[in-house]
C-alpha cells in the first residue's frame, strides 16, 4: 500500500503538506538502542512523531502497523542476538536499582542469565537459531517506542496550525463538477440555436468564425467564473473553508477551469449532431472526467496505475490546484502548472471545436 523513502524532516514534511507523500515518521537518533532498553519497561521510551495528510488519515493506521511489525523485529533481532550489548546493560541496570524489591531484582537477573544461555547456543549454532532470533518476543514485553500524531497542515500567520477542514475538498470536487455540466449546457445552448434557425440571423453579421464563437467562450467562461466565485463563497461564509494558499493562485485556477468549461462546451456543440443525442454522451464523458478527476473520491484512493491515467484529465489537475490554493496552504508556482496545464486543454478544445464547427445548416 505505501512505498518508503528516506529524506530530510523539513523536506518530507513538506511534501506531506503539498499531498506528494502520505505521512512521515520522524525516527529519532539512537532508536534501536533505546527501545531495546526500553521493552523490558525499565528505560524512557523514545518517540516517533508521524507526520500524516489529513485528507489521507486511513493511511495513518498503515503507517503505524508497518512500524509496530518492523520495529518489534529488529528490536528483538538486536537485543536477543548473541552479540548484543543490550541485555548486559539491562541486568546491570537491574543490580544496580535499589528501587527493585530483592525477589523481583533476583528474578530479572535469572531471566537475562537465561536469556545470555541461548545467546551462547545460538552464537555456536547460528544457522539454527536464525529463525529463533527473528522471531519477535511478546509475552511481557510493553511496546519499546511511543508515537506522537500531527496534522502536516499550514500554520497560519501566527505559527498556529489550522486543522483540517473536509469541506474544502468537497467544495473543490463538486465545483468541478457542476461546473463542468454548465459547460454541457452551453454546448446544448449552440445546438438548440442552429435548430430554431437563429445561426441565419448570426451568419448575416459581419463576424468572423472565430470571433462569433470566440465570444461564446469568453461568455461562458464569464458566467462559469462569477458561479464559482459564489460557490466559495458560500464555503468560505457558511462553511469555514479557508484560502490558505495563495489568493492569486486561487484566482488564476479558477479563470483556467472557467476558460475549460467553456471551451469543453464549445467542443461539443461542434462534435454533436443533435441536442438529444448529445447530451447523453455528453453527460457521460463529463461524469467519467470528473470521477478519475478525484472529485467524488480523492484520487489516493485509485490504484497507482489509475492515478497515473488520471493526470491526463484536466479535471485531475484542477481539484488538486483547488486543494493546493485552499486547505494545503501552497503557493503562487504551486498553481502555474496546474492552470497550465488546464490552459492548454482549453486551447486543443477550442481549437478542434473552431475547425470541426458546422457553420452552415
Amino acid at each position: 500500500m505505501l512505498k518508503t523513502t528516506v529524506a530530510g524532516e523539513a523536506e518530507a514534511i513538506a511534501q506531506v503538506r503539498a499531498g506528494k507523500l502520505r505521512a512521515v515518521a520522524v525516527l529519532p537518533q539512537g532508536l534501536g538502542r533505546q527501545a531495546g532498553a526500553a521493552m523490558f519497561g525499565g528505560s524512557p521510551k523514545p518517540e516517533i512523531v508521524l507526520h500524516y495528510d489529513p485528507s489521507q488519515a486511513s493511511a495513518l493506521a498503515v503507517v503505524r502497523g508497518l512500524l509496530a511489525q518492523t520495529l518489534m523485529q529488529e528490536v528483538s533481532r538486536s537485543t536477543f542476538s548473541a552479540s548484543s550489548p543490550v541485555l548486559a546493560d539491562l541486568k546491570q541496570q537491574v543490580e544496580q536499582d535499589a528501587g527493585l524489591a530483592p525477589e523481583r531484582r533476583a528474578e530479572l537477573a535469572r531471566m537475562f542469565d537465561s536469556i545470555g544461555a541461548v545467546q551462547k547456543r545460538e552464537a555456536a549454532q547460528p544457522a539454527a537459531g536464525a529463525s529463533a532470533a527473528s522471531t519477535p518476543r511478546a509475552g511481557g514485553l510493553s511496546m519499546p517506542y511511543t508515537t506522537r500524531e500531527i496534522e502536516a497542515v499550514q500554520a497560519t500567520s501566527n505559527a498556529a496550525p489550522v486543522a483540517y477542514n473536509g469541506y474544502a475538498h468537497s467544495f473543490a470536487g463538486m465545483g468541478v463538477q457542476f461546473i463542468l455540466m454548465s459547460g454541457v449546457e452551453m454546448g446544448m445552448g449552440l445546438l438548440l440555436m442552429r435548430r430554431l434557425g437563429l445561426w441565419k440571423r448570426l451568419r448575416a453579421a459581419p463576424l468572423s468564425r472565430a470571433q462569433l464563437l470566440g465570444s461564446r467562450i469568453a461568455a461562458s467562461a464569464l458566467i462559469s467564473l462569477i458561479v464559482f466565485a459564489v460557490i466559495y463563497v458560500v464555503a468560505i461564509s457558511a462553511f469555514g473553508v479557508r484560502v490558505l494558499g495563495s489568493p492569486a493562485g486561487f484566482a488564476l485556477v479558477l479563470a483556467s477551469f472557467a476558460l475549460l468549461t467553456a471551451s469543453f462546451g464549445l467542443l461539443i456543440a461542434a462534435l454533436g449532431r443533435t441536442p438529444e443525442a448529445t447530451r447523453g454522451l455528453a453527460i457521460l464523458a463529463t461524469l467519467l472526467m470528473v470521477m478519475l478527476g478525484g472529485a467524488w473520491v480523492p484520487a489516493f484512493i485509485f490504484p497507482e496505475w489509475l492515478q497515473t491515467v488520471s493526470l491526463a484529465v484536466p479535471t485531475r489537475w484542477a481539484v488538486d490546484a483547488l486543494d493546493a490554493m485552499t486547505w494545503r496552504g501552497q503557493g503562487f508556482k504551486e498553481a502555474l502548472l496546474p492552470s497550465a496545464v488546464m490552459l492548454g486543454f482549453s486551447a486543443a478544445f477550442g481549437l478542434i471545436a473552431i475547425w470541426r464547427f458546422r457553420w452552415e445548416e
